[in-house]
């Protein structure tokens, strides 16, 4: 089911005021809370030849370093805000990698790899965007589907703060920037997979993991089109 036209205008609107200004300074500011992106990358294994979409990729800082460790990897990310993938081109330019990736305007609800000509991607990387994604459970059903039958789930992002001291002011001041954490999924994956297959960094303050396809359970079945949690 996709996403009614009028909600569509309003996320993208949404992320757009989010990131007019933000964008400028976002790499700068967001090294120092969102951890666990860099040691991520270092461990995805990309083979030649092999696709990664990136869903909500920002100014494509990850990209960018995706690029660098995998040269011969073909990368692709998607993006809400038009302000962010103005930033993201750029950046890429300057990189000298503006031919290496390409980026495409949409909502990760709406994610198919039709958008970009594929029949399938090989990878797929949330890092910190399910906290953003109102329709998170449909973004990881549309993900799945669209991955090959060896693709894998990648994710980085908040956790349940579950052992952070001032996790009620944390929570506080990410919902001024439209975060959510989405601690009933962390709760879902280590319950499913055990809590070794997870990474929670201190404090259960972030968590990483990489899934091949079909593992994620409800969240990415027929019953994940749910509200958001």
């Amino acid at each position: 089911m996709r996403a009614a036209p009028s909600a569509d205008r309003s996320h993208f609107g949404l992320m757009d005021q989010v990131y007019r200004h933000q964008r400028y300074i976002y790499d700068f500011t967001r090294k120092y809370y969102l951890f666990g992106r860099d040691s991520l990358i270092g461990d995805l294994g990309l083979k030649p030849g092999q696709s990664l979409v990136e869903i909500g990729c920002g100014t494509a800082r990850n990209l960018i370093a995706i690029a660098r460790r995998y040269p011969a990897a073909e990368l692709y990310g998607l993006d809400a805000s038009a302000e962010m993938l103005e930033t993201a081109r750029a950046q890429l330019a300057r990189a000298g990698l503006d031919g290496r990736v390409r980026l495409v305007h949409g909502l990760a609800e709406n994610l198919t790899p039709a958008l970009f000509g594929l029949t399938s991607f090989d990878h797929a990387l949330f890092s910190y965007s399910l906290s953003m994604i109102p329709g998170w459970r449909r973004a990881l059903l549309v993900c799945s589907q669209g991955l090959s039958e060896q693709g894998v789930v990648h994710i980085v992002d908040f956790g349940d703060f579950g052992k952070l001291l001032g996790r009620k002011a944390m929570r506080a001041w990410l919902g001024l920037f439209h975060v959510s954490p989405r601690a009933e999924l962390l709760r879902h994956l280590e319950t499913e997979l055990g809590k070794k297959a997870v990474i929670c960094l201190p404090g259960r303050y972030a968590f990483r993991l990489s899934l091949p396809k079909g593992e994620l359970g409800p969240f990415a079945c027929g019953q994940a089109d749910t509200a958001a949690g």
